[in-house]
């Protein structure tokens, strides 16, 4: 999870295709050669898309599981906060007067 974490945040990569569409449709309206050029761009593209999916957490887990553990997460954070205003309520934090 970490790796993926990692490669997510490492680039930000742009996986916008349409950009490479619109290149494609330019070359086919012009005629072009290039257009041998621009289609394996679009199949890197594509590809790299599939394997940054791929590499998603959770990914592996049926669609129940991820509800299960996105309630599971929840109601964690749900004791978590009622435990930190329980802990706030004590005045254990306030500043001794001089």
């Amino acid at each position: 999870m970490a790796v993926a974490q990692a490669k997510l945040e490492k680039g930000g990569e742009d996986y916008s295709l349409l950009p490479l569409v619109h290149d494609i449709i330019k070359c086919m309206d012009k005629d072009s050669q290039d257009i041998h050029q621009e289609l394996p761009k679009l199949k890197t593209k594509i590809q790299e898309a599939r394997e940054q999916i791929s590499n998603m957490p959770g990914i592996d887990s049926s669609p129940l599981a991820q509800q299960q553990q996105l309630a599971t997460l929840r109601e964690q954070v749900r004791t978590k906060n009622q435990l930190l205003q329980k802990y706030k309520s004590l005045c254990m934090f306030d500043a001794p007067k001089a």
